[in-house]
């Protein structure tokens, strides 16, 4: 067992994690836990063209949501997390579970399950451009041949089970 794990350790490939549940990509299409954020892109409710770019940081629990050109969301003020947001944290818990996600946000797993309620929010600025460039990359992968390896970039995208 113990040369298994040394050679999974000199291995180039990237381990990839399941999804513990199928996401609905046409709401939160990216979502990650990266740079130190709880961060992804969230569709608008109410314009096809439009995302947020939203995110919470990992220990000061700073909530930041604005459009991909960085207009802020009407509904973010300070540290109350707006349906960009919360939408964010439910589909990070789809792909990641509510154990991973609570401990990268630094909270004791809540017994109701609602995270949110359990930080200390405040508002916090971030770079929105940083993240949907990084979704816009992502995206680009769909235009590739199929592979028959693991892509590690893409661990995010479910395989099967996805709904839109």
């Amino acid at each position: 067992m113990e040369s298994d794990e040394r050679e999974w350790e000199r291995s180039s490939v990237v381990q990839m994690l399941p999804v513990v549940a199928p996401r609905k990509l046409a709401k939160v299409p990216f979502v990650e836990m990266a740079d130190g954020r709880l961060q992804g892109v969230v569709s608008s409710g109410s314009d096809i063209a439009r995302v947020y770019v939203s995110s919470i940081s990992a220990r000061e629990h700073g909530l930041s949501c604005s459009t991909n050109n960085n207009r802020p969301c009407g509904g973010h003020s300070g540290g109350y997390a707006c349906k960009h947001i919360q939408a964010l944290v439910a589909e990070a818990i789809l792909q990641y579970g509510i154990e991973r996600v609570a401990r990268f946000l630094g909270v004791d797993v809540p017994e109701d399950g609602r995270i949110l309620a359990h930080l200390n929010t405040s508002g916090a600025s971030t770079p929105a451009a940083v993240v949907f460039s990084r979704f816009l990359r992502h995206l680009s992968y769909l235009e590739q041949p199929g592979f028959a390896t693991p892509i590690p970039e893409l661990h995010w995208f479910p395989a099967t089970g996805a709904t839109a």
